[in-house]
C-alpha cells in the first residue's frame, strides 16, 4: 500500500514563504503524476497545481500561478515552494497521486487521483 505523508505546512505571516514536502513510500513503480490540493475550512477541496510523471510538464490554478512553483525531484518526493502568501491561501494542503502511462499528462480534477495523502496545514497571518 503506497502511503503518501506531507510535511512543511505551518503559521507564517503575509508576505512569507512555506515549502511544502511529500514522500511517497511503498511503491513498486514510479509512473505517477503528483498533484497539491488544499481545502479551507466550509470549501470544497480545490486544485492547486500539478506535475507530470517525468516531471516536464505542470499546471496551477489561477489563484496561485507566479507565486507557488510545483516540483520533484526523483520517483517518490513531490514539493510545493509557496512565496508571497496570502491569508486565503490559509487551508489544509494534500499531496495526490495518480498512476499514468502518459509521461507529459497534467490533471487538475481530485476525482481522477488514486490515492491521498492526510494532508499539513498551512495558516497565514495578516
Amino acid at each position: 500500500q503506497v502511503q503518501l505523508a506531507e510535511s512543511g505546512g505551518g503559521l507564517v505571516q503575509a508576505g512569507g514563504s512555506l515549502r511544502l514536502s511529500c514522500v511517497a513510500s511503498g511503491r513498486t513503480s514510479s509512473n505517477y503524476a503528483m498533484g497539491w490540493f488544499r481545502q479551507a475550512p466550509g470549501k470544497e477541496r480545490e486544485f492547486v497545481a500539478v506535475i507530470s510523471w517525468i516531471g516536464r510538464d505542470t499546471d496551477y490554478a489561477d489563484s496561485v500561478k507566479g507565486r507557488f512553483a510545483i516540483s520533484r525531484d526523483n520517483a517518490n518526493t513531490l514539493y510545493l515552494q509557496m512565496n508571497s502568501l496570502k491569508p486565503e491561501d490559509t487551508a489544509l494542503y494534500y499531496c495526490a497521486e495518480r498512476r499514468t502511462v502518459s509521461t507529459g499528462s497534467v490533471y487538475k480534477d481530485k476525482e481522477e487521483y488514486d490515492n491521498w495523502g492526510q494532508g499539513t496545514q498551512v495558516t497565514v497571518s495578516s
